[in-house]
């Protein structure tokens, strides 16, 4: 996934920090939504992911007008366990680096306990 860092994306924009540059959640949704791409059509229709585990390292700051790729590697699948490692990269460097477990489970039955 390519991304250019927008307003709507800095830590002062959301609060996370009073700098206008990525913010580190915002990170983690744009690797969060790598992953979720990664298993679309690999699952059954009636199954989905959910995330229940992060480690990131955000190690470089991103201003606005920045152009970030985020991708994910599929590296363990343990039953129902999915484990992806990422990397986020600028034009010059690596700028976060993590480790992000889902858990493959049933639609309707995770819906019908959340409600």
């Amino acid at each position: 996934m390519l991304i250019m860092v927008e307003r709507e994306d800095t830590a002062s924009k959301i609060g996370s920090g009073d700098v206008p540059v990525l913010a580190t959640p915002r990170l983690l949704t744009f690797a969060e939504m790598v992953t979720v791409q990664a298993v679309v059509g690999h699952l059954d229709p009636a199954h989905t992911s959910v995330g229940t585990r992060v480690e990131l390292d955000h190690l470089a700051a991103s201003p606005v007008g920045t152009h970030v790729e985020v991708v994910a590697e599929l590296t363990e699948v343990d039953g129902r366990k999915l484990v992806f490692e990422f990397t986020a990269r600028d034009r010059e460097q690596v700028i976060s680096k993590g480790r992000i477990e889902r858990m493959v489970v049933d639609r309707e039955r995770f819906i019908s306990r959340s409600g």
